[in-house]
């Protein structure tokens, strides 16, 4: 099982958009310095609906042969189309992915039933670990409580990733899916402190792109259940959580790694540049960590 601070990686772009790789070595390697627990490759973070299918392919094998067994590392092999879903995931167990992180459907807008069928299909055909992603504001397709406990019994889907940001909700399955074995991560880094200290087993984080110590030692707390710690840590970091998401991700966090000399200034559209009225705002939440100087 994996515990702690999972990085949603963002895929470094040069200013013409193609897939700068050489940064993309520098960023894996920045985490595995610096407490990392385990990595997503060509999750959301990662602008993967953008990408072809050779190059998400290609992060996730880079980032497979750079991290090189050290740390887990999770692909992300999500589509709205389930055979597309199903192709992703078989390669990633092709070039040594450990697990798969899968989104609901987007735009499709499935019934709970339809939901399950994607996923049980996608668990079914491969033999490499699953872990569900439920994130309603961006797919406008909700996972329901009941229907993850239903494919909690299918075998080989291990987990869940929940970005709703709904405690009482996370409760709630924490409770019924205690001593089960399956994995429960937040999604969302302004609530994820609650969620773990409620029982759940780690982050899976835009925050730890730029902040990957300081978001290990907050989870690895918070997991352990050292309340006052965690809070600690993550009222230092809060700002960063706030403002990471102050336009739509990963536009905020590739604008922060680039303020912090990590990458080029490269985004595909329809995302652009983050906005100049924000840039002060996301740049005194970096100062606030203790990541950038004034």
């Amino acid at each position: 099982m994996i515990t702690g601070s999972i990085v949603a990686l963002a895929t470094p772009m040069k200013v013409n958009g193609d897939i700068d790789w050489e940064a993309l070595r520098r960023l894996v390697h920045f985490h595995l310095d610096n407490g990392t627990d385990a990595i997503v490759a060509a999750g959301t973070t990662g602008e993967p609906t953008t990408m072809s299918f050779a190059e998400h392919f290609d992060v996730i094998r880079a980032v497979v042969e750079e991290v090189d067994g050290r740390i887990p590392v999770i692909a992300g092999t999500g589509s709205n189309n389930t055979t597309e879903a199903v192709e992703l995931t078989r390669y990633a167990k092709e070039v040594g992915a450990d697990y798969c992180l899968t989104v609901a459907p987007y735009y499709n807008k499935p019934t709970q039933e339809g939901l399950y069928q994607h996923f049980k299909v996608i668990a079914e055909t491969s033999d490499l670990p699953v872990i569900l992603y439920n994130v309603p504001g961006r797919t406008c397709s909700d996972i329901y409580n009941e229907t993850v406990l239903r494919l909690a019994e299918v075998d080989n889907i291990v987990g869940l990733k929940d970005a709703t940001g709904n405690l009482e909700r996370a409760e709630d399955l924490i409770a019924r899916l205690e001593g089960s074995g399956f994995m429960l991560y937040s999604g969302d880094d302004g609530t994820a402190c609650d969620f773990m200290l409620m029982g759940g087993h780690g982050d899976i984080s835009v925050t730890a792109n730029v902040a990957p110590q300081a978001m290990h030692d907050l989870c690895a707390a918070a997991v352990a259940g050292e309340t006052d710690k965690a809070h600690q840590i993550n009222t230092r970091l809060m700002p960063l959580h706030t403002n990471l998401g102050i336009e739509a991700n990963p536009i905020p966090v590739k604008w922060a790694l680039n303020r912090m000399g990590m990458l080029e200034p490269g985004i595909r559209l329809p995302l652009t540049w983050l906005s100049e009225k924000y840039h002060s705002t996301v740049s005194e939440a970096l100062q606030l960590a203790g990541l950038i100087e004034d």
